[in-house]
């Protein structure tokens, strides 16, 4: 059986200064690691953010092996550990950008997705500014016998992404977000990720902005919707547990996933 695999989620602001958020995440990362963390998650837009969008979102994208990815696997290499975050890629409509998340290690980005699902809704209008992602195949990647699968704040709304996601092996869902502040927002932000935790009888990490933008809030959830691991409002970073043995007693306790008469297809 695979031993327990400490994962931390690293809550923090970033800004329009990119230099200054690759230092913070390279704080965050430090502080994390020195208390056993192996995989490390960061908020949507880590790479560079501004509110309201505008024009520098698209000055601002890069590849998504570009400097920022290339100075995580830096990080990650030094640090022996891997780095989940949020960054702006370069789209090739040439107007938009795409709202991505790698996955990077010290050989490199191990796994990449384009937010799905875009918030046009309270108000805003993501699309305005992001192309959506492709309806690809699920993103999902390992880490000492763990499968991780990757999602974005508002996909958190669409519960099938999240099951798409555990039918290709996910264990634990990863939500980088920066999930906007508003009536009862902070809320349903609690009660989808426990939601999405015990449907799928899977771990569930998530990691906002914290306040005035974001709810903050951001920890670490296990199969049975407890929370292991939360922080309050302020950047800082939790860390948990994530343990095979207690996901396979989980599904075996409740067997969901293998009653379940439906199976998630892509619309088109």
């Amino acid at each position: 059986m695979t031993t327990p695999l400490a994962l931390a989620v690293a809550q923090f602001a970033p800004t329009a200064d990119r230099a200054r958020n690759l230092e913070a995440i390279e704080e965050l990362i430090g502080e994390a690691v020195g208390r056993g963390a192996r995989v490390v998650v960061f908020p949507e837009y880590s790479s560079y953010f501004v509110d309201p969008f505008d024009e520098s979102l698209r000055e601002n994208a890069e590849p998504a092996d570009g400097p920022f990815a290339t100075r995580l696997t830096e990080i990650a290499a030094e640090r022996g550990v891997t780095v989940v975050a949020g960054l702006l890629e370069t789209a090739a409509d040439g107007r938009r950008v795409h709202n991505t998340v790698v996955a990077v290690d010290g050989s490199g980005v191990r796994a990449r997705y384009r937010k799905q699902h875009l918030y046009d809704a309270f108000g805003q209008r993501e699309s305005d500014w992001v192309a959506p992602g492709a309806l690809d195949a699920p993103e999902v990647f390992e880490v000492g016998g763990v499968v991780f699968g990757i999602m974005t704040c508002y996909d958190l709304r669409f519960p099938e992404a999240a099951r798409r996601l555990v039918d290709a092996g996910a264990e634990a869902l990863l939500v980088p977000a920066e999930w906007v502040r508003g009536p009862l927002k902070e809320a349903q932000w609690q009660t989808l990720l426990h939601a999405r935790a015990i449907e799928n009888t899977a771990y569930v990490a998530a990691a906002d902005h914290p306040p005035p933008l974001g709810v903050g809030r951001s920890g670490v959830i296990d199969p049975q919707g407890v929370a292991l691991a939360t922080i309050g409002t302020s950047t800082g970073i939790a860390v948990a547990l994530i343990d095979p043995a207690e996901l396979v007693r989980v599904r075996q306790l409740n067997p969901a996933l293998a009653l379940r008469r439906y199976e998630v297809r892509a619309k088109e």
